[in-house]
């Protein structure tokens, strides 16, 4: 299966460009924001989503050319995203992303929340300056989502109660919403009909289900190093994902050993056996292939070019990093 780097090649000189421009975009002039945000975007990552908005502009374009305003598209997508990740950071108190030290922990939590609010009013300026104000409106839905969903995922913990709906809104808010109101984004750039504009919020909705969906489940079956952290660590945390809601179907003795927060020496490798010897690992697994499965079909009205064959494998790619 092709790795990220590989799908992107389509854009992946327009990626390097993008990366050049952001650094000169957040010259704020302050010496720590601007360390804090040159550290952000020299951490790796893979640049998935600014990496798809790249993709789908070309896609969309008679001569395969990008505009400036998709251009400056994918560049505020990558932004709200890092400033996301500042945010998350530092209210999960991660002491490293991806091997490299977190901004809190580099420098200290009022930096961090500060350079992720910098980043957030950044992107908001930026986009203003499109001048196009159903984009506005996308992203700005974006900025609330993802808020939201970081609001809902402290407020449900250890919540046994909760329903899968609720599961599916706070993956939404925190991973699908930038990738799906982006798409759509680029498609309105691009003068796209209402109909091909829904098709476009679908892909990315349904690819960034899947990609959570695919996540919750590696928590589960990963190892450290493929996490990164420790396996389970969501479930210590007493995230519920659809593993643990579909594990509980079948065995309601989870939902005890989650309402006393693993307080029990045991509770968490009990809680582990319960969901691994059930059928939510199997679940969750179609779940995530009907995502999977939804975002491709979205996009299939797209012209042949090399761009379109990138995005139609990604939903693939999503699911192969279950095997």
């Amino acid at each position: 299966m092709a790795t990220v780097a590989e799908l992107l090649q389509p854009v992946e000189v327009d990626l390097e460009t993008l990366l050049s421009d952001l650094r000169h975009l957040i010259g704020a002039g302050h010496p720590i924001l601007q360390a804090a945000a040159e550290h952000l975007f020299s951490a790796g990552g893979k640049r998935l989503r600014p990496g798809i908005v790249l993709l789908i502009s070309r896609a969309l374009s008679a001569d395969g050319e990008l505009g400036a305003r998709h251009r400056r598209l994918a560049e505020i997508t990558e932004m709200i995203h890092t400033a996301s990740l500042v945010h998350d950071d530092v209210v999960d108190e991660a002491a490293t992303r991806r091997g490299v030290a977190t901004v809190h922990s580099r420098f200290n939590h009022r930096v961090a929340v500060l350079a992720g609010d910098f980043l957030f009013a950044q992107a908001s300026w930026h986009l203003a300056n499109l001048d196009n104000l159903e984009v506005v409106k996308l992203l700005s839905r974006v900025i609330m989502d993802l808020a939201d969903g970081e609001i809902r995922q402290g407020l449900f913990r250890y919540d046994t109660g909760q329903t899968f709906a609720t599961y599916l809104e706070k993956s939404y808010c925190k991973t699908a919403s930038l990738i799906a109101n982006s798409c759509r984004a680029a498609g309105v750039l691009s003068g796209l009909a209402d109909g091909r504009l829904d098709d476009l919020y679908r892909f990315g909705r349904q690819l960034g289900l899947a990609f959570q969906v695919v996540d919750d489940i590696l928590d589960f079956t990963g190892s450290d190093q493929q996490l990164g952290k420790p396996a389970a660590s969501d479930l210590a945390s007493g995230y519920l994902t659809a593993p643990a809601l579909y594990a509980m179907e079948e065995h309601p003795a989870l939902a005890g050993l989650i309402e006393r927060e693993f307080c029990e020496s045991g509770d968490l490798e009990q809680a582990l056996q319960l969901v691994r010897g059930s059928e939510a690992i199997g679940r969750s697994r179609a779940l995530a292939q009907e995502f999977a499965r939804d975002a491709a079909e979205a996009l299939s009205w797209l012209p042949p070019s090399e761009c379109r064959g990138a995005l139609l494998q990604l939903p693939e790619f999503v699911l192969s990093r279950l095997y």
